[in-house]
């Protein structure tokens, strides 16, 4: 392998029939195969995760109605990340995103620190995803085991993926479909409950009353809005996703530039507008808020019958929703490490169908292998994986932040007209997130129960900084064979 220049010259953007920044022949690219309807998608499918169901209710209890605070802090930080990456992303659109930008702007060792990284992280997710789908599953069904299920998800989405990027948009398409009927039906029925307007229940209109007769708006103290702030953050990962599949799109600059537009509303309403509507419907203290789920309970508050098995279809959906992207993702990421050669050539090659296929069954291999590690050391080996992988997203995020600062001088000086979509305030508002996002990992490490905040941010760093020295040594080693080969032999 050899080295690259410091700083080469930019790609040109991707042509119609390929999505990884180069003019390869047919059958060794990306294809463009997601349609604008698959994108729009993937980008509210990106926002919601499982998390938003599943985990706001321990917000909600540690915060009160100031989790609104908390979720509006973190949205903020996701609208100004997603501005940063879709300014890089609509002005040079591949299939690697932040990870080729870190690669460009501050040397190779970060792309290929962050990329594996963020493989990593997604491979552990995948494992993750199919645990949690593979138990609701085998609570309808449980004549299949748990751990059938989890063979049987992993088993039908991985042959989605390799059929085509089509199949993953398709697939996609559906599930986040399903998400958004279900948060906004769940806003209309909780809203016309709120003010009485809901034929057949007998829940009193009490409209906005229970944000503040229940020991007011913080009835922990401001200090709880930081610790929801460290419980909903993990909820919003996956909303970079769409800048990898942008690049697989017949126009990606314009797919790039309108999902970074629309990252305001989507959080504004799937986020804030349900999570509202929870705390307004049920007082913070109600118990059946961590018993059942903060959606479930609420649903039950206003007379929906069969609430629980209704909110565990729609979590099925967001699982495997997170599968189907886990999955895109991790192979992705994959398929740009091996076309930089920063990983196996092999993940750098696609099928005829533009499917990177050694991509996606050596990521999904691993997701097999943490699926097995679950199951048979979860207390133990699987735990470090997770606590490990934990904080790699907020990692992901800053370094999409000292990328821009530097991509942004780069773009202005050799292509200023690609500059369509523009970080604001910049530098700014980049430094101000890169202090916040350093505040939050700061404050992760108060938090010292067993797999919190603190083991997160402590293992991730060591798995960061071994990558980081493996990255040097491997460029050091690379830079060497080539000075050696460079060298006339007598």
């Amino acid at each position: 392998m050899t080295t690259r220049p410091p700083v080469p010259a930019p790609p040109a953007a991707d042509p119609p029939a390929t999505a990884d920044g180069t003019d390869a022949p047919s059958g060794s690219g990306l294809q463009a195969g997601l349609k604008n309807r698959h994108l729009s998608m993937i980008a509210i499918g990106g926002v919601i995760g499982a998390g938003l169901f599943v985990g706001s209710g321990s917000g909600i209890a540690a915060a009160g109605p100031g989790i609104l605070v908390s979720y509006a802090l973190v949205g903020l930080l996701v609208v100004l990340v997603m501005r940063m990456l879709g300014e890089m992303a609509a002005a040079n659109p591949t299939s690697g995103s932040f990870s080729a930008y870190a690669d460009r702007a501050l040397g190779r060792w970060a792309g290929f620190t962050i990329g594996w990284l963020y493989w990593f992280f997604w491979v552990v997710v995948l494992a993750v995803e199919a645990t949690a789908g593979a138990k609701i599953l085998a609570g309808w069904i449980p004549a299949v085991p748990q751990w059938g299920w989890a063979l049987i998800v992993m088993i039908v989405l991985t042959a989605t993926n390799l059929v085509s990027v089509g199949s993953y948009g398709e697939f996609e398409f559906w599930f986040a479909g399903i998400k958004v009927v279900a948060i906004a039906a769940f806003i209309v029925i909780g809203g016309l409950a709120l003010f009485g307007l809901l034929p057949g229940s007998d829940h009193p209109a009490s409209g906005f009353t229970n944000l503040t007769a229940h020991g007011g708006f913080l009835p922990n103290g401001p200090g709880a809005i930081l610790t929801g702030v460290l419980m909903v953050v993990f909820s919003f990962m996956g909303s970079e996703i769409v800048t990898l599949a942008a690049g697989e799109t017949a126009d990606p600059r314009a797919a790039v530039t309108k999902a970074t537009n629309s990252v305001i509303w989507r959080i504004a309403v799937f986020y804030l507008g349900s999570i509202l509507v929870v705390v307004s419907l049920l007082r913070w203290d109600d118990p059946a808020i961590l018993k059942d789920g903060s959606y479930v309970a609420a649903l039950s508050s206003i007379g929906i019958p069969h609430a629980g098995q209704i909110m565990n279809a729609i979590v099925l959906t967001s699982v495997l929703s997170c599968l189907n992207s886990g999955l895109y993702t991790a192979s992705r990421m994959a398929f740009s490490l091996g076309r930089r050669s920063d990983a196996p050539a092999a993940f750098g090659r696609t099928a005829r169908g533009g499917v990177p296929q050694s991509a996606i069954l050596a990521s999904v291999v691993f997701g097999f292998v943490a699926v097995g590690f679950n199951y048979l050391w979860p207390d133990t080996v699987f735990q470090f994986l997770l606590n490990s992988s934990g904080a790699i997203a907020l990692f992901v995020w800053l370094v999409i932040c000292f990328s821009q600062l530097r991509m942004r001088r780069i773009i202005q000086r050799e292509t200023p007209e690609k500059l369509v979509v523009k970080m604001w305030l910049y530098p700014y508002l980049t430094w101000a997130t890169i202090a916040l996002i350093t505040f939050v990992l700061g404050y992760m490490l108060t938090d010292t129960a067993e797999g919190g905040g603190r083991d997160q941010v402590v293992l991730s760093t060591l798995v960061a900084v071994g990558v980081v020295v493996f990255a040097l040594l491997r460029q050091r080693l690379s830079s060497r064979k080539k000075t050696y080969d460079n060298v006339p032999q007598s």
